[in-house]
């Protein structure tokens, strides 16, 4: 899977598995990632949302070509907490039209149980939609 996404880097997501309509990210849990309260922060767990959401519509056919897209809702309810281990978060396309895709996301803590949940909204940059993308220095649209 090749995938360049600088904000990845930054938080330590991994892409685990990624094919049209779906998408598994993978994160180790580490004391910078802690709240106050030395639990996961909520930002980090919703952030997991968001771009495993967004990659479930993002998978492109033609190597060396991208999808791009842009959360245009998201929503959240986090049901548990952790504050070590491996998380993952698997996102799925719901539904999707000419121009905007709805998937559905859980978080799983490292037993397991899901730690949060949602659904997104996102909107295709130009070309995005169709499954072979655009090349990869095309402009944003």
């Amino acid at each position: 899977m090749d995938d360049t996404a600088p904000f990845h880097d930054l938080i330590g997501i991994t892409l685990d598995e990624w094919r049209d309509g779906f998408a598994r990210l993978a994160l180790v849990v580490e004391p910078r990632h802690h709240n106050r309260s030395g639990v996961l922060h909520g930002g980090v767990l919703l952030s997991m949302l968001d771009q495993a959401g967004g990659y479930a519509g993002l998978f492109c056919t033609v190597p060396g070509n991208v999808r791009r897209a842009v959360t245009v809702d998201l929503d959240c309810r986090f049901t548990g907490q952790v504050t070590e281990g491996r998380i993952v978060a698997e996102g799925r396309v719901v539904t999707a039209g000419r121009n905007i895709f709805f998937t559905r996301t859980e978080v799983l803590g490292p037993d397991g149980t899901i730690v949060a949940f949602g659904a997104g909204t996102h909107r295709w940059r130009g070309g995005s939609n169709l499954p072979e993308g655009v090349p990869a220095d095309s402009p944003l649209r």
